[in-house]
């Protein structure tokens, strides 16, 4: 064990397909487990927007930034990774005429037109989800108690959203190739948490420490869903005659839904400094849904982990100390 202090920086990451993505004081890489066994590690050239203009770098607006910069990266390396832990290789995959057709026409295009296309539809489906849904059916339970519930729209929205995510997160971990990713989830966190522990990457040392971070992907959205439950009940009253037409109220909340990303962004920014009692109670949701979202690594999968840290991390941890 090191006898280095513990410290807590900016390092962060992404469980990817076959892989983790990392980012650190020498930028970005990603590991990944080839069919092979070899670990293949690559830096990627990624520039920033807040890198070009200061604007883009202040409180709120960092955060609205980041998120979608964040957004078009995984997509990124989740195509790079799936490319090359040989997911794409589809000579072994047995196609449909259609298929087939696609790919003599298309080439190498044809998986990312498909990830495009299942990319909209997603976001499609998340729209008719946690904004359509829970809308519809407060509506529904307004009617049969005679608008009682009118004062409480925005906190029985957010509730509905909240229990939404929990049931789909559920859901979807059990799946096996799901299970896989949130155990190369649960390695970005633990190795994470071993080199802001001091202690040496070593897979024994990894393996000791937590797969639970504040600053988790999953820990923002949670925290996003309960600032959207205080905004929908201030809006609400703000609005009350725009609260009652669907279609109004549904894209007014739309229309603040960068405010809550900026806010929920400088909340995560705020935890990764402190561990006060305030961060911890408002932590403490997004903590316990990295129970489902993350997983307990086998050794092979925390390899892949520290290979990527490696990539981007200087050999003194105190450079990328959050200041």
């Amino acid at each position: 064990m090191s006898d280095k202090k513990i410290h807590k920086t900016s390092v962060g990451g992404q469980a990817l397909i076959e892989g983790v993505m990392m980012q650190g004081p020498k930028g970005v890489a990603t590991a990944v487990r080839q069919t092979d066994g070899n670990i293949i590690v690559e830096h990627h050239e990624v520039k920033h927007l807040r890198d070009k203009s200061k604007f883009f770098a202040l409180p709120i607006i960092r955060g609205i930034v980041g998120f979608f910069e964040s957004m078009v990266l995984g997509y990124k390396m989740l195509m790079y990774s799936a490319e090359k832990s040989g997911m794409e290789d589809v000579e072994d995959v047995e196609m449909n005429k259609f298929e087939k057709w696609m790919t003599d026409k298309l080439g190498d295009k044809f998986m990312s037109i498909i990830m495009f296309f299942a990319t909209i539809l997603g976001f499609a489906l998340a729209f008719l989800i946690f904004f359509y849904f829970p809308v519809l059916v407060f509506n529904r339970l307004n009617v049969w108690t005679d608008g009682v519930l009118t004062p409480w729209q925005g906190t029985i929205e957010g509730v509905l959203k909240i229990i939404i995510f929990v049931v789909y997160i559920a859901a979807v971990s059990r799946m096996k190739d799901i299970k896989r990713t949130f155990m190369y989830h649960g390695a970005e966190h633990k190795s994470i948490a071993c080199y802001e522990a001091g202690l040496d990457l070593t897979v024994e040392n990894v393996k000791k420490c937590t797969r639970f971070h504040p600053r988790c992907g999953t820990s923002f959205i949670f925290v996003m869903l309960i600032l959207s439950i205080v905004l929908s009940t201030v809006l609400s009253k703000i609005f009350p005659a725009i609260a009652t037409v669907r279609v109004l109220w549904m894209f007014l909340k739309l229309a603040f839904i960068p405010l809550v990303m900026g806010l929920g962004y400088e909340f995560i920014k705020y935890a990764g400094r402190h561990d006060n009692v305030f961060v911890k109670i408002l932590s403490a949701p997004g903590l316990w849904m990295q129970r489902l979202t993350t997983k307990e690594p086998d050794d092979e999968i925390i390899e892949v982990g520290i290979e990527a840290l490696k990539a981007v991390i200087t050999e003194n941890p105190e450079d990328d100390e959050i200041k």
